[in-house]
Formats: C-alpha cells, sequence, structure tokens
C-alpha cells in the first residue's frame, strides 16, 4: 500500500518561503513520477508542478514559475516543492501525487496525500 505523506505547510507572510515535503512509503520512489497540486477554496484542485521518475524532466504552472521548485530524492523516498515570494494567492491545501507517467494531469495521479495548509497572509 503506498501512502504519501506531506509536510512543512503553515502560515506565512507575503514574501515569504516555505518548503513542503512529501514522504512516500510502500513502494519505491523512483518508480513514480511525482507532483504537486493545490486546491483553493472555491476552485478546483489545480497542478503546481511534476517532476519525471529520475528528476530529469521538471514542469510549472505558469502561476508559480521562477518562484516554485520541485525537486525529489529517491535514495529518501521523498519529495520537496521549494516555495519563494509567496503571494497570498498561493493560500491553499497542497497535495502531493503519485502517478506512473508524468503528466500535469491530476486523473493521471494514482496515490494522494492528505494534504497540507499553506496560507499566504498580505
Amino acid at each position: 500500500q503506498v501512502q504519501l505523506v506531506e509536510s512543512g505547510g503553515g502560515l506565512v507572510q507575503a514574501g515569504g518561503s516555505l518548503r513542503l515535503s512529501c514522504a512516500l512509503s510502500g513502494r519505491t520512489c523512483s518508480g513514480y513520477a511525482m507532483g504537486w497540486f493545490r486546491h483553493a477554496s472555491g476552485m478546483e484542485r489545480e497542478f503546481v508542478a511534476v517532476i519525471s521518475r529520475g528528476g530529469g524532466v521538471i514542469e510549472y504552472a505558469d502561476s508559480v514559475k521562477g518562484r516554485f521548485t520541485i525537486s525529489r530524492d529517491n535514495a529518501r523516498n521523498t519529495v520537496y516543492l521549494q516555495m519563494n515570494s509567496l503571494k497570498p494567492e498561493d493560500t491553499g491545501a497542497y497535495y502531493c501525487a503519485a502517478g506512473p507517467s508524468y503528466s500535469t494531469w491530476r486523473s493521471d495521479y494514482i496515490y494522494w496525500g492528505q494534504g497540507t495548509q499553506v496560507t499566504v497572509s498580505s
């Protein structure tokens, strides 16, 4: 049984930084493409970033390009999302997900974490 556990969320002022972590257990992380999605109140869950199995291919949503960085440490079975220059519109629950192939579509992901809340105050 694959489980994903996110951590690192919290309350931060606009312009600040947070680093989210996602620990995978039950399987080897290197077998999955890993994505981050977020869900703001009243909105659909949206794509944030994705990283391929080996880490060589990465893609970001336009809204976070230049501010967020996704990375992975397959030896630690962990994926990270470094978030800099945070804005109030980045507020939401952040979820990591694991899937068999590289994708920006949430329907392509099989396993999901429970989410970690990020709140950015103005």
